[in-house]
């Protein structure tokens, strides 16, 4: 096999995996480590991947990589659908209630089925607080919703409202529950998100809310991006798609978060 050939074979095999180390190069290959290196090191300059300690990564899993609101959308909707559902069930329902949902698909999942609320009694009441544009603007259809929209600067790549602004007013509410999406959910990192920006204000939510609830597909767990913004501790229940590594359940038990697979 030609050393351009093997360089593309290695770079489809990175974007299927995610993740390769170089002991399996060499031994699918056949080759010694040092030519995986080479070949490593050639893949990265063209960057079709980048190389990490003892192996390589795929380019979307990078600590600041982050997809558009759009592209994100479509990827794992139906595992996304399954957690929303799952969130929905656990809104109080109460004479009187407020959620606060953070910004994110899986959040828009869940905003969806939020259009259909009505007051199970006359007199009850949802308040319902968002930092995102995209979620406030299908909940306001609605109008047996109270709707409370953060102010502030309006990210572009995710139409997600941060700043000093919303963290302000974040400081001076107390909803019953939110609803908080993550890039990467680690055992030992915590809860992650590629932006400083909108680390900050899932860092408000979280601190805000009485309880806590991430929502992340199986695709986020175990996966470091580069701002935490919550350790484990701090949230009170994890709702995902599939059952998560051993040491992640460990870890989540560890620090008290239920564990809900939908």
């Amino acid at each position: 096999m030609f050393a351009e050939e093997r360089q593309d074979k290695i770079a489809e095999l990175v974007a299927a995996r995610s993740r390769v180390t170089v002991g399996e190069l060499a031994e699918l290959f056949r080759i010694t480590a040092e030519t995986v290196r080479r070949d490593l090191a050639g893949l990265e300059n063209t960057r079709r991947l980048r190389r990490v300690h003892g192996g390589a990564v795929a380019l979307d899993r990078l600590s600041m990589s982050e997809p558009s609101l759009d592209e994100r959308r479509s990827q794992h909707l139906a595992e996304k659908t399954r957690i929303a559902a799952a969130a929905a069930a656990l809104i109080p329902s109460t004479r009187t209630g407020s959620v606060l949902l953070d910004s994110g698909t899986t959040t828009a999942l869940l905003a969806e089925l939020l259009t259909d609320w009505a007051p199970a009694s006359p007199g009850d009441a949802l308040l319902v607080i968002t930092n995102a544009l995209p979620i406030a603007h299908r909940l306001c259809a609605n109008p047996e919703l109270q709707l409370e929209i953060l102010g502030g600067r309006v990210r572009g790549l995710t139409s997600a409202i941060v700043g000093a602004t919303a963290s302000e007013r974040l400081e001076a509410l107390r909803p019953d529950i939110a609803f908080v999406g993550a890039n990467g959910v680690h055992a030992q990192f915590g809860l992650s998100t590629p932006d400083s920006a909108e680390a900050a204000i899932k860092m408000a939510i979280v601190r805000s809310a009485r309880r806590v609830v991430a929502l992340a597909d199986s695709s986020k767990l175990g996966e470091e991006t580069l701002v935490r913004f919550a350790a484990l501790r701090e949230i009170d229940t994890l709702i995902t798609d599939a059952r998560p590594a051993e040491d992640l359940i460990a870890a989540l038990a560890a620090a008290d978060v239920e564990l809900v697979i939908a």
